[in-house]
């Protein structure tokens, strides 16, 4: 991979977009088209009849509260670990994602300059292959996007076949996101487990099965989705994924949410990584690049440098 110089005054998602032909991966240049399997795609809802005048619509239910007792996050683990913890000093990796989540909040919210993007609420972080550090930019950019005053972060453990984020907070439960999509008798707000954090909670993973895409293909996605955002414009739900080379679900994920975040590997994501990654997240219209394991300060505020952890 060819070397860059910094560029003054670029974050990470600026960086990684420097350092990546990104609109090329996205085209997919050079590559054979990827076919994903018919039934590993969401269904078409073919749309309704419209009667003139005589149409009647009604409001989705507003989002329930979560219910299970709280848990304290094990914050010496966290920290261990190298993950922002709530109420921490300033560092360098809590100033590095504090730009990236005012990026994130501005496509969520809009701004003059541009529309809110629809679901960008729903938030996928993503890699090519494990070790790029998707789970450690997933963790801490929820605890960042926790410490907003009028934020309601849920992060989704959305790793069905390695699931790893309860057990690096230090929370314990078992009932999760695909225990709801196999079985419509599980509420998904039964199963949030709340932090004492009041803003911030985690929905594990649930009990992995033999066909995971096809569940998130269903409509019962759509649903859960609903019962957790409906009329809840507070809420921010963030999808830790597994990595898009090495499973397909996150493929599937990514039809559903509003904006994705892929992160890339500094010192090992190649141009043909990045474009048979992107190739898979063509069902969400709006992908940035998550630049990890940065060697260098883009600037002289010195908070440039941060390596990933985890999956």
């Amino acid at each position: 991979m060819t070397k860059h110089s910094p560029i003054p005054g670029k974050g990470l998602l600026e960086r990684a977009a420097d350092l990546y032909d990104f609109g090329a991966a996205l085209r997919g240049k050079g590559l054979p088209p990827v076919t994903i399997p018919a039934d590993a795609m969401p269904p078409v809802t073919p749309e309704p009849a419209v009667v003139q005048d005589t149409t009647v619509s009604f409001a989705k239910p507003r989002a329930r509260d979560w219910t299970r007792p709280v848990q304290p996050l094990d914050r010496g683990k966290m920290a261990e670990a190298g993950y922002l913890v709530p109420g921490g000093p300033v560092s360098g990796v809590s100033e590095e994602f504090r730009i990236i989540k005012r990026a994130l909040l501005a496509t969520i919210r809009g701004t003059k300059h541009q529309d809110a993007l629809p679901n960008g609420n729903l938030i996928l972080v993503a890699s090519a292959h494990p070790g790029d550090g998707k789970t450690f930019c997933a963790i801490n950019l929820a605890v960042s996007l926790a410490a907003e005053s009028d934020l309601e972060v849920l992060l989704v453990d959305a790793d069905f076949g390695k699931p790893s984020i309860p057990a690096a907070l230090g929370l314990s439960g078992e009932t999760g996101m695909m225990d709801a999509l196999v079985d419509p008798r599980v509420a998904i707000e039964d199963c949030v487990l709340r932090t004492d954090v009041p803003s911030f909670s985690v929905l594990p993973a649930g009990t992995a099965t033999h066909n995971d895409s096809e569940h998130l293909a269903s409509t019962r996605t759509d649903a859960i989705l609903d019962a957790l955002v409906a009329g809840r414009p507070e809420r921010v739900v963030i999808f830790d994924s597994p990595p898009l080379l090495s499973a397909s679900p996150a493929s599937v994920l990514a039809s559903h949410v509003g904006q994705t975040l892929l992160v890339v590997r500094a010192d090992r994501t190649t141009e043909t990584t990045l474009r048979d990654a992107a190739d898979l997240l063509r069902g969400c219209g709006h992908i940035e690049l998550l630049l990890n394991g940065v060697k260098f300060s883009a600037s002289g505020r010195r908070f440039g440098s941060y390596y990933g952890k985890g999956g």
